[in-house]
């Protein structure tokens, strides 16, 4: 009883000392006005760190503490004795005692097996294999990862709603962030990316980076994380997903048996593991939802951890992890840039293994003549956009002498034929008692992909790999003469360059795209077209199925395309699988050779039916096919205004260097909200290139601003007359922006580092302004000195409200924001306004409404009876009426008689006495009613009221026109 008390006392104090610190923390930044990305920027600390410091979230580190004081310009030594009051006791103790507790825990083996641990990552994925590096030598096609690793860009994707008035939604722009910037606020992150764009490789590198403790300064936070890197494709071939206690075991590390007990569980539950799940696409389809539960479970459990998943962009549906706090980042293409850095690299690593001098010389001239070659050549550009294609690429141009094949197939062919065969033969390298031809090593890496595919695995056991060698041994007996089935094998992993040995008891290939390509020449060979049909619908199965065609002779693409469509046209349940499977067909026309017109015609026939796309519902989900889909899609010509909107969006949606290549296409183009979602999707994209290549030679109305990057690149553009700003900007960000002369509205969202609006003065002709959810604010004076006539103000901090009042200048005021109110006289600004607008939140009362005898038009949208109705009538200038809510029919039964309002707009529903509004509004001019899709609306209470003209506007139905005249009923 005494222990407990004790416990608890000490944990109050703990509790208070953190407090305390937080407090002092926050004290020090308002006095100095800092936002917390400022401070988070001059102190070199991620804006997480800060905010959970500010917040006493956790107990902050030594270092961060001495930071902040720094930068905040207070004395660290009593900040530091408030964190070590609000350490747990057995972290409080005297420096002696914890070094005599170290000394203890090394003795026990814990932390001397952490160490021992940190060396095995170390050793296990310090290095990267390279394909082609050199084939003559597979022990030296490998380079160390912290030369091999490329930090490359990310894509973010997010949806957000619009204010609580608007019954729209959109997608906020993504994000084109670098590795650093992508990993420093976020603790919870699916990856998705293309075959060979770098997902393990990236894995890879935080995996190493967290045993050696060297990440960047951006990152250092995560210095101190233990990392396991779980590929589910071994996992899932082992049988099952693992608890924390066997994940060593289940990644085949030999330390396993010596881990101290509860030693994983003990790493998490402190918050300090950073868990690495690869492949999510290399999963079944039918156990993806079980992967998901294991995940939910994990995160239920080990709450405070750092997870990175990744996954094909088409695997999983957009979301699939959001419910759990996890961002979506997309690894966008190599940049030119990056392609230029990785031949360099590659050259150079090629260059350390080179047997002569002579052969260095010649790698220098071919790594110059490549890179050329690939600024030259658009084709080769766009396909050398991955690490992959690029490693490719440059083993071709040098086992070609400084030539290349065109096309991705002839791509893989060439490579295939050089590591399987003819590096060896030309380089007259004896390869032991064992001596496979070309088409007999192909046979057997076949049908180790064929049974990899058809399993839906990316790697088997030895044993399963020697049983399917060995049952072909009887039909090939030029090479059954020559060694056993595990022999072959062996000749196999060392000698083709692309099936490989990660452990003792696994085989898999380099890459899954060779996998692929072998997989659909077997299925080919075997007609297997109904199996290929069958599994058209999985994602896995897409690249299969397209090489498959490119493999087919003309009678055989026929016959497999058929098949498509006609298990397309028979799925009438799932439109999405449906579309998929015709889209799947269309999109792999251009792989066949040759096709007669019938077959050609009736693919096309079905993608018709789905392309183009109408609008954005249409647009999203002609996205989740993948990037298949961009094969199809139209450009401008032709096309209605909604249907090139759509394109647009679709193709902004997938991103990547072959959606860059349609959008081009677009950028003249001004049909509809076609600019709309060219800006829209800047930063699914190289941001530098997108604004070189697109947005320069787009007519942009509206342009958002998601990224630091892109304030650096809007001299290439012509800045519209509305700008948005999302995100936490800087003040000197937003007032930093060049040509601002002609900027007439300004949006700010989502931005909670703002304090004051002093920024508002670099925008001398802004006279429409919106904040949206910026809850730092607290000040709003400065637009009193400005131009801004119209202000919105959505879900933004109450002090910001109570400031607006003072506002003298202002004509149109919309507002629907947290608050508590006595009345409007507490928030309305004090001008002359001639438009308002009242959300839910904000519209409980009008009482004192009059004191703003200037309004002509007043909207109001309520959830809840609304006071002060009467109040109304002492607007005389009043002469536009918007009433929207589920609780319009009440408001309007109970609006006082208002001769002056001439338009009335209201929500329809079936509780509304229409034959009132005369009564009500006998001075009406115009009625609209804004309805449901569904909704039935009767006009016939109107037939003889008024002559005033009536719009109606979504109803599903419209009755009771008889008798109205023509002129006026409009839209029904």
């Amino acid at each position: 009883m005494g222990d407990t008390t004790s416990r608890t006392a000490i944990g109050i104090t703990q509790e208070r000392a953190l407090a305390q610190l937080a407090g002092e923390f926050r004290r020090l930044r308002a006095e100095r006005r800092m936002t917390v990305a400022a401070l988070a920027g001059r102190a070199a600390l991620g804006r997480t760190t800060v905010s959970k410091a500010l917040n006493g979230a956790t107990v902050p580190t030594e270092e961060t503490v001495i930071a902040l004081a720094r930068e905040l310009g207070a004395d660290p030594e009593p900040l530091l004795e408030l964190r070590r009051a609000a350490l747990p006791r057995a972290d409080a103790l005297d420096s002696a005692v914890r070094g005599e507790a170290r000394d203890a825990t090394r003795e026990n083996g814990e932390t001397a097996f952490e160490r021992q641990y940190r060396r095995y990552v170390d050793n296990r994925w310090g290095k990267l294999s390279v394909i082609g590096l050199d084939v003559a030598h597979p022990e030296r096609s490998s380079w160390p990862l912290d030369v091999a690793y490329l930090g490359l860009s990310f894509g973010e994707s997010s949806t957000r709603p619009l204010p609580q008035d608007s019954n729209r939604a959109t997608k906020r722009p993504a994000a084109g962030i670098h590795v650093e910037q992508g990993f420093t606020d976020r603790t919870r992150i699916l990856l998705r990316g293309l075959a060979g764009c770098g997902k393990t490789t990236l894995l890879q590198w935080l995996a190493v980076s967290a045993a050696r403790r060297n990440f960047p300064e951006s990152l250092s936070h995560l210095n101190d994380r233990v990392p396991f890197l779980l590929r589910l494709r071994t996992l899932t071939r082992a049988g099952g997903l693992p608890v924390p206690s066997g994940y060593l075991a289940s990644i085949g590390c030999q330390l396993a048996d010596g881990q101290p007990q509860g030693w994983v569980d003990e790493i998490l539950t402190q918050g300090r593991g950073l868990i690495l799940v690869d492949g999510i696409d290399e999963v079944a389809q039918d156990r993806r939802d079980e992967t998901r539960s294991w995940l939910q479970e994990l995160l239920a459990c080990y709450p405070d951890n750092f997870f990175a998943v990744t996954t094909r962009p088409s695997a999983v549906r957009e979301g699939w992890l959001s419910e759990f706090g996890f961002s979506e980042l997309t690894i966008q293409p190599m940049t030119p840039r990056e392609v230029a850095v990785f031949i360099d690299r590659w050259h150079t690593a090629a260059s350390a293994n080179a047997s002569s001098e002579e052969e260095k010389i010649q790698l220098g001239l071919l790594k110059e003549k490549l890179r050329d070659a690939v600024r030259a050549q658009r084709g080769l550009a766009q396909m050398a956009t991955s690490p992959l294609l690029s490693a490719l690429a440059c083993a071709l141009h040098r086992d070609r002498h400084g030539h290349l094949p065109n096309g991705r197939m002839e791509l893989y062919e060439a490579a295939l034929s050089m590591l399987l065969y003819r590096r060896d033969r030309e380089r007259q390298i004896e390869t032991g008692e064992i001596s496979l031809s070309e088409r007999q090593s192909f046979r057997l890496l076949q049908r180790l992909a064929y049974w990899m595919v058809d399993n839906g695995q990316d790697e088997i056991s030895r044993c399963d790999a020697v049983h399917h060698i060995a049952d072909a041994l009887p039909a090939m007996p030029e090479v059954a003469c020559q060694g056993s089935a595990e022999q072959i094998l062996d000749h196999l992993i060392e000698r083709s360059g692309i099936l490989r040995a990660p452990d003792d008891d696994t085989v898999d290939f380099v890459h899954r795209t060779f996998q692929d390509y072998l997989a659909a020449k077997l299925a080919v060979e075997r007609r297997n077209f109904g199996v290929l049909a069958n599994h058209a619908h999985d994602d896995r199965w897409e690249d299969v199925i397209r090489m498959a065609v490119a493999h087919a002779s003309p009678a055989d693409a026929q016959q497999l395309l058929r098949r498509l469509i006609s298990r397309g046209d028979r799925n009438t349940s799932n439109a999405d699988v449906r579309h998929r499977l015709h889209l799947l067909a269309a999109a792999s026309l251009d792989y066949a050779a040759e096709l007669d017109p019938e077959t050609r015609n009736e693919v096309r026939s079905r993608a018709a039916a789905v392309l183009p796309p109408r609008n954005a519902d249409e647009a999203a989900r002609l996205a989740r096919v993948g990037p298949v889909i961009l094969d199809l899609l139209p450009g401008p010509e032709n096309l209605k205004s909604p249907e090139a909107a759509a394109v647009v969006h679709t193709a902004g949606l997938l991103g990547g260097d072959q959606s860059l290549a349609l959008l081009k296409r677009y950028r003249g183009c001004t049909k509809g909200e076609v600019p709309f979602y060219l800006q829209l999707h800047w930063n699914r994209h190289d941001i530098a290139e997108y604004a070189r290549e697109v947005l320069s030679h787009t007519e942009l109305d509206h342009l958002t601003i998601s990224a630091p990057e892109q304030i650096a690149e809007l001299h290439r553009i012509k800045i519209p007359p509305s700008v948005a700003f999302q995100g936490d900007f800087a003040a000197d960000q937003i007032a930093g922006v060049s040509n601002t002369e002609g900027i007439a509205s300004l949006d700010i969202g989502y931005n909670s580092g703002l304090s004051d609006m002093r920024f508002i003065g670099a925008y001398p002709r802004t006279r429409r302004l919106t904040l949206d959810i910026c809850n730092g604010l607290d000040d709003l004076s400065a637009l009193n000195d400005s131009s801004v006539e119209s202000l919105s103000i959505w879900k933004t901090n109450t002090g910001a409200l109570r400031s607006l009042a003072l506002l003298s200048g202002l004509k149109e005021f919309r507002i629907n924001s947290h608050g508590h109110f006595e009345g409007l006289r507490d928030f309305m600004p004090l001008s002359e306004l001639t438009s308002v607008y009242l959300g839910p939140m904000n519209c409980r009362s009008l009482f004192g409404v009059s004191d703003w005898p200037t309004i002509e038009d007043f909207s109001i949208y309520a959830y809840e009876p609304v006071e002060g109705l009467s109040d109304l009538i002492n607007l005389p200038n009043l002469r536009s009426l918007d009433i929207q809510g589920p609780l319009t029919a009440l408001i309007v039964s109970r609006v006082p008689v208002m001769a002056q309002v001439q338009r009335l707009d209201i929500s329809y529903t079936e509780a509304m006495d229409l034959s009132i509004l005369q009564d009500k509004f006998p001075g009406l001019r115009e009625f609209g009613i804004l309805c449901d899709k569904a909704q039935v609306v009767d006009l016939s209470p109107l037939r003889d009221v008024g002559e005033f003209v009536i719009r109606v506007v979504g109803a599903g139905e419209v009755r009771g026109t008889d008798g109205f005249m023509p002129q006026r009923l409009i839209g029904h």
